[in-house]
C-alpha cells in the first residue's frame, strides 16, 4: 500500500521506484516520519518522503493520512544531522532502526541554495541586517506555541526582533520590520481569533518532527531560507500534531519589545491581542513543508 509520487519517482528513477512498489526496499513496518508512531506498509496507505541534501538523498516513510508522498529539499548539514540524531536517539533503547536509507538519484538533485540565517530562536541567535544608527545588529527571537482560532488550536510562530530592522542602506534607525514583511505579502492583523490568509511561496520546513527553517520564494524559482535554525528546534507534540493536521503554521511578526518571551501559551495570546489592537502585528498562514 505504498505511494511513490511523480516527483519522488523523477528523483530516484523508475527502476528504484518500481523496486519500492514491488516490496524490495520497502519495510513491512516503520516509524512515521511525521507523527512518529508505528506504521505498516502491508496494512495501511504509506507515503514515501524523499529528503534531498546537496549530495545525499534519504528516503523515509510516513502514514498517507499524515503527509503525501513528496520531495523535501534540505541542506546537506541538516540532512546528515537529522540522521545522526535519529541514530543517537535509538542506540540507548536498542530500538529498531528507522526505515530510511540513501537512494541513488537519477540525476544530481536541484536543491535551492541555502542563504545564511537571517534570524534565530532565542537560544540560537544570529544577526539580522539593521540600521547602522542602531549601534548593533538586531536578532530575531522565534517562539513556538498553540494559538486558538475560533476554538481550534493552531501551530504558531511569533517572530520578534531585539531591535529595529531597516531596509538595506537605511541608516536612519527607523524600524521597518513590519513594512518589509508586508512588501513580501504578510497582512496586518487586528483579530487574533481570525486565521490569516495563506501566503503563496512561503512555507515552514519540518524535518523528522523538528523545526528547521522558514522558506521564502527564490528569485530563480523554488524556495530559499528566510530563517534557518543553526540546529533543529524541538517543538511540543501538540504543536507538531496541530501543524500536521492543518498542514500549515501561522506566522505572526511584531516589532521589537511588543510581545517578549511569554512562559505560557495563554499569556502569548494575550500579548498578541494587545499588539494586534495597536496595529503592531502582521501575519500569514504558511504551508507546512516536510514532516
Amino acid at each position: 500500500m505504498l505511494d511513490v509520487s511523480d516527483e519522488v519517482r523523477s528523483e530516484i528513477g523508475d527502476d528504484e521506484a518500481d523496486r519500492l512498489l514491488g516490496g524490495a526496499h520497502a519495510p513491512d513496518t516503520y516509524e512515521c516520519t511525521s507523527c512518529r508512531t508505528p506504521g505498516d506498509t502491508l496494512m495501511e496507505p504509506t507515503s514515501t518522503v524523499l529528503f534531498i541534501g546537496d549530495e545525499t538523498a534519504v528516503l523515509a516513510f510516513a502514514h498517507s493520512r499524515c503527509i503525501p508522498s513528496q520531495v523535501v529539499p534540505v541542506s546537506e548539514e541538516q540532512l546528515l544531522g537529522a540522521v545522526r540524531s535519529i541514530n543517537q536517539a535509538q542506540e540507548p533503547a536498542a530500538a529498531p532502526q528507522q526505515p530510511s536509507y540513501t537512494v541513488p538519484l537519477q540525476e544530481p538533485a536541484q536543491v535551492p541554495a541555502q542563504v545564511p540565517a537571517q534570524a534565530a530562536a532565542p537560544v540560537q541567535e544570529a544577526p539580522l541586517p539593521a540600521p547602522a544608527a542602531a549601534g548593533q545588529a538586531a536578532v530575531l527571537g522565534i517562539t513556538c506555541g498553540l494559538v486558538m482560532h475560533g476554538g481550534t488550536g493552531h501551530a504558531a510562530l511569533v517572530v520578534e526582533p531585539t531591535g529595529p530592522v531597516g531596509r538595506p542602506g537605511n541608516t536612519s534607525g527607523t524600524d521597518e520590520f513590519l513594512s518589509l514583511l508586508q512588501d513580501a505579502g504578510f497582512q496586518p492583523l487586528t483579530d487574533v481569533d481570525v486565521t490569516p490568509g495563506q501566503l503563496s511561496g512561503w512555507s515552514v520546513l519540518m524535518v523528522m518532527g523538528q523545526l528547521h527553517a522558514i522558506l521564502q520564494p527564490a528569485a530563480a524559482g523554488g524556495s530559499t531560507g528566510w530563517w534557518q535554525a543553526h540546529q533543529p528546534l524541538q517543538v511540543t507534540d501538540a504543536w507538531r500534531v496541530a501543524a500536521g493536521k492543518q498542514a500549515e503554521v501561522t506566522m505572526y511578526a511584531v516589532p521589537a519589545g511588543t510581545v517578549g518571551r511569554q512562559p505560557r501559551e495563554d499569556l502569548l495570546r494575550l500579548a498578541l491581542e494587545r499588539a494586534a489592537a495597536q496595529g503592531q502585528v502582521v501575519a500569514a498562514s504558511l504551508p507546512l513543508a516536510g514532516t
